[in-house]
């Protein structure tokens, strides 16, 4: 059953264009000259009730505007949408008690107060039962590991902390979908493993809809069953995470400290970066292992450091927008 769906939809702004030079620039404020900007194109697509689908592109792809449109935040230019069978724009108040949002650079909590304060004030602004309030509250500490941070400023909480808060706090009311805008940005390895872990049971658990937006190669990996990647306002690609995995990335990246130097010669490893004992490797894993790659390295030299990443999201969006497989821009990139 879908929960939300588009059709065509679109959506163009208005802006200004600015002309270089004094006094083309001093012109422009008496005689400006505008131009429409098509930030989303004729999207149309579909998610079911349960689903955790990934909404991923580049920066300026029109991600965040769709978002918006699907909250009730934007009005469209064109198309139609649904979301829980409500129209965002119009039906933005009875929408608001059925979805939750936690967007990565934006806080919903307040600043100077403990987050209690902003669960308290939530419950009253979802007209939330005090009893079932209180049962809820009980769970989502438990559930979030909350219990000594909750009494403490916002301000004074790390950056994990907060955004455990935040997502938290999204979901007091229970949604039906969450709605999250690159949720790890900015975190480390471990606290982005846990807020992984958080919604990815909540979405087993309570069949609650999500709908995320990342950079994150590994937030997509672990959270998501399918995926829509858009690129300069249309979606390119509808798929599923695994093929996305096993058809495009394919190459890891291996940044290494070594004890003297390495020059590789494996087929399916390519240099990207090479200064003294640092090197920077370019793995094609459908070649070759990552495994045999660090014991050939140990065969011959020392591992002082050592970091594996995947390919840039870019990288892999280029790929599929262009059929362009080969490393240049990843170089450039790095």
């Amino acid at each position: 059953m879908s929960v939300l769906s588009t059709k065509n939809l679109s959506k163009s702004f208005t802006v200004k264009i600015k002309k270089p030079g004094f006094k083309e620039s001093l012109k422009s404020i008496f005689s400006p000259v505008m131009s429409e900007v098509n930030a989303v194109s004729n999207v149309s697509f579909e998610v079911d009730e349960g689903e955790a689908v990934a909404f991923i592109g580049p920066n300026g792809a029109g991600k965040s505007t769709t978002i918006k449109m699907l909250t009730g935040i934007l009005v469209p230019s064109s198309g139609e949408i649904s979301v829980l069978g409500l129209c965002p724009y119009k039906d933005r108040l009875k929408l608001s008690y059925k979805i939750g949002t936690v967007f990565g650079q934006k806080s919903q909590l307040w600043f100077h107060l403990p987050a209690h304060d902003t669960f308290d004030l939530m419950a009253d602004i979802y007209e939330i039962d005090r009893v079932e309030y209180k049962y809820r509250l009980k769970k989502i500490i438990t559930d979030f590991q909350l219990d000594e941070i909750m009494n403490i400023p916002v301000r004074k909480l790390s950056l994990g902390q907060r955004i455990r808060c935040e997502i938290a706090v999204s979901i007091l009311h229970e949604p039906k979908i969450l709605f999250l805008d690159e949720p790890t940005i900015g975190l480390d390895v471990v606290v982005k493993n846990q807020i992984r872990e958080l919604i990815h049971d909540m979405n087993l658990k309570t069949g609650m809809t999500v709908f995320l937006t990342s950079h994150d190669v590994g937030d997509i990996e672990k959270l998501c069953k399918r995926i829509l990647i858009i690129d300069k306002g249309k979606v390119i690609l509808e798929s599923t995470t695994y093929r996305l995995k096993h058809e495009f990335l394919k190459k890891k990246i291996l940044s290494l400290k070594l004890d003297s130097e390495y020059i590789p010669q494996m087929d399916g490893i390519s240099v990207l970066k090479s200064k003294g004992t640092g090197l920077k490797l370019l793995v094609d894993i459908s070649k070759i292992q990552i495994q045999s790659v660090i014991q050939d390295i140990l065969s011959r030299t020392g591992i002082q450091d050592m970091n594996i990443s995947d390919t840039p999201m870019e990288d892999v969006i280029r790929k599929i927008y262009t059929g362009d497989d080969s490393d240049g821009q990843t170089q450039e990139v790095l």
